[in-house]
Parts: C-alpha cells; structure tokens; sequence
C-alpha cells in the first residue's frame, strides 16, 4: 500500500527534476527518495520514471497518475486544514451583506486575504440594499453588514464607522435642469426624480422622493441607468458616475442647498445574534484596520 509521504516524494521529484533535488528539498538523503519511488512503484505495480542518465523522467503510467497524486495531496491538505479548524473552532460559513453601491474594488481587498487565511471558511457575499443588509444582520442571516449610516443607535447589532460617502445630484446632459445655472429644490420637485429604495419600499433618508413624478429602482446601477436615458434625475454615489461624467452620459446639478454634495458616513454593523469567532473577528480587525490607516490623512471618502 502507498503513503501520503511517497506521493508526495513522487510530485517533488518531477518538480524539482532529480532525485538529488527532491533530497535537498525534502532534506532526506538521497537514497531514500530513490528507495520510496522504488516503493511507490512496487506497491502500485507501475513505472513512474525511467532512469536514463540518472534523470528521471515521466512515463507514460506516471504522466497518467501524476494529477491524481496531486488531487490526493491537495485532498489531504484540505482534511488537515478541516482538523486544524474545528480545533480551534473556526466558522464554517461567513456571510457578509454589503450595500450593492458600496460593493467595490476597495472593500474586495480587505476580505480577499481571509481567503489564504481560512481555507475552509466558506464565504459568502450579499449586495442589496442598506435598509436589505440591517435586516439580514438583525435576524442573524448575515454576521457582517456594511452600510450607509443614519447616525441612530443599534440597539440590536454593534456598529463602527469606516469613513463617508459623498452623493451628487445628476441628470442627462439634455435635461432641462442641466441647462439652469443654479437648481433649487422646487426645479428639482418640477420633474421626475429617480429613488432608489429597497425591497422593502423603504427609501434612503437623504435620497428620499421629493417629486410628484417617481421612478423607483433598487440598485443605484438601474437609477444611473435611467437617468442617463433621459427618464429623470436622481442623487447617486460619486463614486459610482465617474465614468459616466467623463464620458458626458451625466451632468452633476448645481443644486444650491447641497452645494458640493451630500456626505453620508459608511458604518459596519455586526450581529449579535451570532456568536464571534476567529474568521469573524479577523474580518472585523482587518476593516477596523484599514479605516484607521485610512483616517490617519483624513476620513475614507467611498
């Protein structure tokens, strides 16, 4: 019967290309990795290398068993990595509920790295709305929420802030607000507005309707969308138009009561209905960790 250990002598001597390597490598004497090849072969009834000049080289049964001497390894990886975490008590399962305008690039790379940190840690990430991503945290679908904040108290998660995001008014460049040079609350009440809100028909409290003419739409994407084909106007993420601006699909309104915008804070809310473990509290470190570094030459602009 084969071992773990001669498989993965086998793998080592074709990536390394020798005996001698795989020896230096695996630091063991040269002889016992040519006597457990000689050993895998006998118990497998099959020549993994030929021996022409002392290189050895693949045969067409070792060619053959290679990637499934590789599979086994990489299996047997994965069972000590299961033992690993269940000692030390690892979640199975991380969901994190993101605000799909805030689901970018910037947050991707803070999580990325749990990834290599807990190899058998499922992850799982939702994008839906803020109002959407509080209720999957209160009901302990999600540990993990990341949102645009309305400064009340949680009573029923904890919260921290991550930085601020700034909103602009915009419309189509043919609009009929983007011909005026300054635009007040009453030309904006005039025409159709884009809002977005949630499944749950609950609005942002900053982006909320003002309009008597509404179109709704619960991804900022879809009211980006709409206002670029002419359907009305709308207060969206900056950093979700850039494109849009330098390609002149929007215009950003020079609305006089949010002259420069509107700054929302950026929070994350954390179950207390699930219990914290070691891949939680890393993910919760590694946001509190990048908001500080990001603090320290002033807030995180999303």
């Amino acid at each position: 019967m084969y071992s773990f250990e001669q498989l993965k002598i086998f793998v080592t001597v074709v990536e390394t290309g020798s005996f001698s390597a795989t020896a230096r490598k695996l630091n063991r004497a040269q002889s016992g990795i040519s006597q457990a090849i000689s050993n895998l072969e006998i118990a497998i009834n099959q020549t993994l290398f030929t021996r022409n000049k002392n290189i050895p080289s693949l045969t067409i049964s070792g060619k053959a068993l290679l990637p499934v001497a590789y599979s086994i390894l990489h299996q047997q990886k994965y069972f000590d990595q299961k033992v690993d975490a269940l000692a030390k008590n690892y979640e199975h399962e991380v969901i994190i509920a993101i605000d799909e305008s805030l689901n970018n690039q910037d947050i991707l790379k803070v999580i990325a790295p749990l990834a290599d940190q807990f190899p058998i840690t499922n992850f799982e990430i939702i994008s839906t709305t803020t109002d959407d991503v509080e209720n999957l945290v209160k009901i302990g679908k999600s540990q993990v929420g990341i949102i645009y904040s309305d400064g009340e108290l949680k009573v029923d998660m904890d919260f921290f802030l991550l930085g601020q995001a700034r909103f602009l008014t915009i419309s189509s460049p043919e609009h009929p607000l983007a011909k005026l040079k300054a635009v007040t609350s009453n030309d904006l009440k005039a025409h159709r507005q884009c809002v977005h809100r949630s499944l749950s028909q609950k609005e942002l409290w900053f982006s909320y309707a003002i309009s008597s003419r509404i179109w709704y739409a619960n991804t900022h994407q879809t009211i980006i969308d709409l206002v670029v084909q002419g359907i009305g106007w709308a207060l969206v993420p900056e950093l979700a138009i850039k494109r849009y601006i330098n390609q002149a699909e929007v215009v950003t309104l020079p609305v006089t009561h949010e002259q420069g915008g509107w700054l929302t804070p950026v929070g994350c809310v954390v179950s207390r209905s699930r219990s914290t473990g070691p891949v939680l509290q890393s993910l919760i470190n590694r946001l509190q960790q990048h908001f500080l570094k990001s603090d320290s030459a002033g807030i995180k602009q999303f």
